[in-house]
């Protein structure tokens, strides 16, 4: 791939990991979303249109591979996007039918396009040049409503069917996990209002980070199986709290002169204190 390529996506991907993009996803992030999609499709299209590509075998992989991901993710968040704005405000039953609706016409387009599904999901190459090059090229399949991306110099026959396609597999994966959390919260509705109600974490966030790391190096949740990423989540949810950049705030740390693990040794000495106390009694 080319470095000025893998420059855009490796910072399109940075930045996409500071946001909690997990079902529940808010309305805000979403909308970031969309904006670091844009941000770098304009970017590689800036770059293709000044480069263009020394061989065919760079526009396909340009086409298929690179091009692709922060496309099929503005799919995702547009989808996630009008799902967050048209869903029924009261009523599980009204969301279920609202969303059963929705899982009706992703399956429509998945058999719509089952034979270019079927060739890409096996991984294979024998139609490429005239999916994925521009020589090729006829109005695409599937169009985003996006026009700025129908430049005769970005795109192909197939390129945007192709992130629609995975946009669509990260929209059902969002949609199962919404259904799953309508029941839950149905079968018993309070139980999110009592967690939300009984927790609230009122030290520093730095403080809450130091924990979650020493937690996360002990392996004492799920045998450690977990990454530092999704306990970070599930403790903002826990806690009703944003951790923001949590490695670079666990770079703050270790830099720190002194004592590093203030929160942990202060939490030492108040738990030594208080047993101190009660054994003096």
């Amino acid at each position: 791939m080319d470095g000025n390529f893998d420059h855009v996506v490796g910072e399109f991907t940075a930045k996409l990991s500071e946001l909690n993009i997990e079902t529940p996803i808010s309305l805000k992030n979403t909308n970031e979303g969309i904006l670091l999609c844009n941000n770098a499709l304009y970017h590689l299209k800036t770059i293709v249109e000044k480069n263009g590509f020394k061989t065919i075998e760079d526009e396909i992989h340009f086409f298929k591979r690179v091009k692709v991901e922060p496309l099929s993710l503005l799919v995702y968040f547009n989808e996630v996007r009008s799902c967050q704005l048209h869903m029924p405000k009261l009523g599980s039953r009204n969301k279920l039918e609202f969303l059963r609706k929705k899982m009706g016409r992703v399956n429509k387009f998945f058999h719509r396009y089952s034979d270019f599904v079927h060739y890409m999901d096996q991984d294979l190459c024998y139609l490429d040049k005239q999916y994925f090059t521009r020589s090729h090229q006829v109005f695409p399949l599937y169009a985003l409503p996006e026009s700025s991306y129908l430049d005769p110099k970005f795109f192909t026959s197939h390129d945007m069917l192709w992130a629609r396609i995975k946009g669509m597999n990260h929209y059902i994966i969002y949609i199962r996990n919404l259904v799953k959390q309508i029941k839950q919260q149905s079968a018993d509705p309070h139980c999110n209002q009592k967690r939300t109600k009984s927790m609230e974490w009122t030290a520093s966030k730095v403080a809450l980070i130091e924990l979650l790391y020493a937690i996360h190096e002990t392996q004492v949740i799920n045998n450690g199986k977990d990454d530092i990423k999704t306990m970070g989540q599930f403790f903002e949810q826990l806690f009703g709290v944003q951790l923001g950049n949590i490695y670079k705030t666990y770079s703050e740390i270790k830099a720190r002169k002194g004592t590093r693990a203030r929160f942990l040794e202060e939490l030492i000495e108040r738990f030594n204190n208080k047993m101190d106390q009660d054994d003096a009694f």
